[in-house]
């Protein structure tokens, strides 16, 4: 039976939906195309008129999964302005976070493997990520561009470090223990007395 395009379009959408939560949760080499296709709904055979290759899927929901987050770290910020790294800390640094990785950080569930990837699937999230730390960095505070940028990339790094640690422990007081440490860490610091002389 032949689909429409409008049909065929959201299938295309459902599969890159699903495979962006199936990476995060089961790893890329954890998912196959037709453990994908089948989650789907849909032949295994389909899965070709959509894309060109795993690798190809790969790619579009690395960068997918990215351009989401940060949308997602945007609407925080927006909603706390006064202190976005807090806002974001709060959000990040959760035990639901930590628990649910399908729904969340694609860099956190994903970083290691990407790296281990072919340029397709490294160049999205190279590609991704230099926009998510350009949007980060235009609204985080510094004197300069440059050291909001290095703000941007620093906070991000710590996030994404607390976060892949307290899921790879299996002690959850520990656990919970390295995403507290994280967040007091993004904490502003007060600014220091002066010492009188």
């Amino acid at each position: 039976m032949k689909v429409s395009r409008e049909q065929a379009a959201e299938n295309g959408e459902r599969i890159l939906e699903l495979a962006t939560r199936l990476f995060r949760e089961r790893g890329i080499d954890g998912v196959s195309v037709a453990d994908l296709m089948k989650s789907a709904g849909l032949t295994h055979g389909g899965f070709y008129g959509h894309f060109k290759s795993k690798q190809d899927l790969v790619a579009q929901a690395c960068g997918l999964a990215i351009s989401k987050m940060r949308q997602s770290w945007m609407k925080t910020i927006g909603e706390r302005p006064g202190d976005p790294i807090q806002a974001l800390a709060d959000r990040y640094l959760t035990n639901e976070h930590r628990d649910h990785s399908g729904r969340g950080c694609p860099m956190a569930a994903l970083g290691a493997e990407v790296a281990r990837q072919g340029p397709a699937v490294r160049h999205a999230v190279t590609e991704e990520l230099r926009l998510f730390f350009d949007s980060l960095s235009r609204v985080l505070p510094g004197s300069s561009n440059s050291a909001r940028r290095q703000k941007a990339i620093s906070t991000y790094a710590l996030l994404v470090g607390g976060l892949v640690l307290a899921r790879a422990v299996d002690d959850l007081a520990f656990s919970s223990e390295i995403l507290h440490a994280a967040a007091a860490s993004l904490h502003k610091e007060p600014s220091p007395t002066p010492v009188s002389s």
